[in-house]
């Protein structure tokens, strides 16, 4: 089965922002990124992550300007994290659990990547398609 570091092989760039940047920054970024989640890290530690559900439902809901409300005061702050050791279908686990969207990848204390579940339907997909043929090829010659 892939695991989370196959995914993150390719896919390597990780988008991240300062917590006392505003939301109109974050949004900004997410556009520019074509991205639905950004880690919001001071220096190298990861304090949280911003989302587009975070936007939602502590922005618009609430009536709050983006232009001065800084990332700090929306982000989501308990941010499950996984391993890049771990297998796609355990991300996968965890993500339909837990109902998220966008998982940090730590190794250690150092923040490796970021799977979406779209990264981790298309790693399953793929861990399906190629059993399949492994099990039509074993029909074929027969057993």
């Amino acid at each position: 089965m892939t695991t989370i570091r196959q995914i993150l092989d390719r896919k390597p760039d990780v988008y991240a922002i300062d917590p006392d940047a505003t939301v109109l920054e974050a949004l900004k970024l997410l556009g520019e990124k074509n991205v639905g989640a950004l880690l919001v890290r001071k220096g190298e530690r990861l304090v949280g992550i911003f989302s587009e559900r975070d936007y939602a439902r502590r922005m618009i809901l609430h009536g709050r300007s983006s232009k001065e409300t800084a990332v700090r005061e929306v982000m989501t702050t308990e941010v499950f994290t996984i391993s890049p050791d771990a297998t796609a279908g355990e991300c996968m686990a965890h993500m339909t659990d837990r109902h998220i969207r966008h998982l940090p990848v730590l190794e250690g204390e150092r923040v490796a990547g970021v799977i979406s579940v779209g990264d981790i339907v298309r790693a399953v997909m793929e861990d399906m398609r190629f059993t399949i043929r492994q099990l039509e090829s074993y029909i074929r010659s027969g057993g």
